[in-house]
């Protein structure tokens, strides 16, 4: 059975992930052993990786782009449809909430109506909640030999983040009784 990942070690994963930077300064382009960088040229948009733009965000060298997906009316679509369908529904990255979160604490001064966005992504979070809390009961309840929630394989990590979320609801419970009898299994559906 592979091991969980703690929110630190999904945190650092979704740091790798690239988004576009307006820089204020100018600086050739940077060699590194995960891929190169720039040119950075002032106002002229670049990709990096979400840790060096925090970086720079928190240094005040550059204003961050937020993603395509992270607006009012994406996120509002996407809600709907999450609570539409049974089971989760894709999300437009696979680490949306950690990518949200991070980008949402250092730069909500960079995201257009970051306070709506806030309040949707908690709303998504919570749909998403419920199913797995659903899922989880109806496991217990019929002693089935595994739940379905539907999750996508690259949002795995979903349940060691949402398990602390759900332990108030008995959900650590469950996950020891499944450790201490072998013929119940978890079953996380490929999308």
């Amino acid at each position: 059975m592979a091991e969980s990942m703690d929110p630190a070690e999904v945190e650092f994963l979704a740091e790798e992930e690239t988004v576009t930077i307006i820089p204020n300064f100018s600086l050739d382009k940077v060699y590194l052993i995960g891929g190169d960088l720039g040119p950075f040229d002032p106002g002229l948009p670049v990709r990096v990786p979400l840790w060096l733009a925090i970086n720079l965000k928190q240094r005040q060298k550059c204003r961050i782009q937020a993603p395509e997906w992270m607006s009012v009316d994406r996120l509002e679509q996407l809600r709907e449809e999450e609570r539409a369908a049974q089971t989760f529904t894709p999300m437009p990255s696979p680490h949306y909430m950690e990518l949200s979160k991070l980008l949402l604490n250092v730069a909500a001064d960079d995201v257009p109506r970051a306070d709506e966005i806030r309040a949707l992504l908690r709303d998504l979070w919570d749909t998403r909640t419920a199913k797995l809390r659903l899922s989880a009961d109806g496991f217990v309840s019929q002693q089935a030999s595994h739940a379905q929630v539907g999750l996508p394989r690259q949002q795995a990590c979903l349940l060691s983040m949402q398990s602390a979320v759900l332990s108030s609801c008995s959900f650590s419970l469950l996950l020891n009784r499944l450790i201490e009898q072998p013929v119940y299994r978890l079953h996380a559906r490929s999308v």
